[in-house]
């Protein structure tokens, strides 16, 4: 009996070795196999699970593999808010946010270089003018900016709710999320009033705008709470239309599983795949699905086992959501150069 035993301990530490060592699946596709990727860098604007609505930086080579600047430290200490940058029309980068959700004002910041931020505008949105939602409360949720290069101006987008939660239905308020927006072409003087985005009556936040060839892309995030009635609730949905102020078609199946959030999407480093990101939350861990276009299908990639050899990506810990972007491979080292790297593990 002792010799069985021994054999079959034996066994499974073989079968164990050969798993580890062999049983490694295929990494996910986009890599740039020659070596000089189109795009070159990554760089994850992000808030921390504790330090909620501050910015820190975490950048990639590969859009998979992510390691945090600053020693983890905050990076801009004046922002606040869910942290969106995009490139603007004069070659210079814009964030937005706001000091919470309660604020009144959205406030927008501009830097040459994503290192150095000044402030450069505030916008005041008048909710209550928003044509056919008379009835919205004052909360202005995550501010995110596009600038469409075809029509020359920035689309800003936020969630504003229209209805209060109740100790019986306290989702009642997530429901009535709806996306606003206003258009600007310096983000110093704005649209007159806010409009919704999407004609359809579905609750959604974290809305994402983002074109490729001539079609317009709205990820969002489905702010039902799921049920056998409404199973994509709290997933991450895409919604498309042939002009940037829509309208949108009703948004497609689930890219995620429930109660998946800010999404974040990015080109791989061979130009040819999407990489699409979003957090477990409350800041359990993040999700990476992949497509070879917008319109899918989607796969999700294997992350967050614990075990390095079988994870195909990796973030640091405690990071919460933001936005991502490319950058060049010379802005990587500038950032890197200016904050340092702090090498953090990931088994």
């Amino acid at each position: 009996m002792k010799t069985l035993g021994k054999f079959i301990i034996l066994t499974i530490l073989f079968q164990l070795f050969i798993f580890t060592t062999y049983g490694q699946q295929p990494d996910p596709p986009g890599q740039a196999e020659n070596g000089n990727p189109v795009n070159e860098a990554y760089l994850f604007a992000h808030m921390m699970h504790n330090d909620y609505g501050k910015l820190y930086y975490t950048v990639s080579l590969d859009g998979l593999h992510w390691e945090m600047l600053n020693d983890g430290e905050r990076v801009f200490e004046d922002y606040r808010g869910h942290p969106d940058i995009c490139l603007g029309h004069d070659g210079r980068y814009y964030i937005a946010g706001n000091k919470s959700d309660g604020a009144h004002d959205i406030n927008i910041w501009v830097s040459e270089d994503l290192i150095r931020w000044s402030h450069h505008s505030d916008y005041t949105p008048d909710l209550q003018k928003t044509p056919g939602y008379e009835h919205a409360l004052q909360r202005i949720g995550a501010p995110k900016l596009f600038y469409d290069d075809a029509s020359s101006q920035y689309l800003m987008t936020w969630h504003t709710p229209h209805k209060q939660g109740t100790k019986e239905d306290p989702e009642r308020y997530w429901a009535s999320q709806r996306t606003l927006y206003v258009t600007s072409k310096d983000l110093l003087s704005f649209s007159k009033i806010p409009h919704r985005l999407f004609e359809w009556e579905t609750g959604t936040i974290d809305v994402l705008i983002r074109k490729t060839n001539d079609t317009y892309y709205a990820i969002i995030k489905d702010e039902r709470y799921p049920t056998l009635e409404w199973v994509t609730g709290k997933t991450i949905r895409i919604s498309s239309s042939q002009s940037l102020l829509g309208p949108y078609s009703y948004p497609g199946e689930s890219i995620s599983p429930n109660f998946r959030e800010a999404p974040m999407l990015i080109p791989s480093p061979n130009d040819k795949i999407w990489y699409m990101y979003y957090e477990q939350y409350p800041g359990v861990s993040y999700g990476l699905s992949i497509a070879r276009n917008l319109e899918g299908p989607w796969f999700q990639a294997s992350g967050y086992t614990f075990y390095s050899t079988w994870d195909k990506y990796a973030f640091p810990p405690s990071v919460r959501h933001g936005c991502m972007i490319t950058i060049t491979k010379d802005q990587y080292n500038n950032l890197v150069g200016h904050f340092g790297k702090k090498e953090v593990s990931n088994n």
